[in-house]
């Protein structure tokens, strides 16, 4: 699935199941919730910190998706087309960045 037909399958859901989308003020509130879920696993599980017992069944790439429900859902209500504006971004970075990586002796 590309970015476009997730953000038509993520509208589609909002419209049977989910009543409306919330407000913009609302899901970025979500979204900063989801991405701190994710840190919390990416911090005790592959940082310094231990992982708690009651963390230890979460799935990295549950909490993932939730960040990608909300994304989708901030881009359809506010009319940015994702796969447009990623596009456009990969071809950015591929120009600006790829010499630059390249030469960077902290990745060698």
């Amino acid at each position: 699935m590309n970015i476009q037909d997730a953000q038509i399958a993520v509208d589609n859901w909002i419209k049977e199941h989910g009543v409306r989308y919330f407000n913009e003020l609302t899901n970025m509130a979500q979204l900063t919730e989801e991405v701190g879920e994710v840190a919390r696993i990416i911090a005790r599980r592959y940082g310094e910190q231990s992982e708690k017992e009651s963390d230890k069944n979460k799935d990295l790439g549950e909490e993932l998706a939730d960040v990608v429900f909300v994304v989708l859902c901030l881009a359809n209500q506010t009319g940015v087309n994702l796969q447009e504006s990623f596009d456009k971004k990969m071809e950015l970075k591929t120009k600006r960045d790829h010499n630059r990586h390249h030469n960077n002796e902290k990745l060698k």
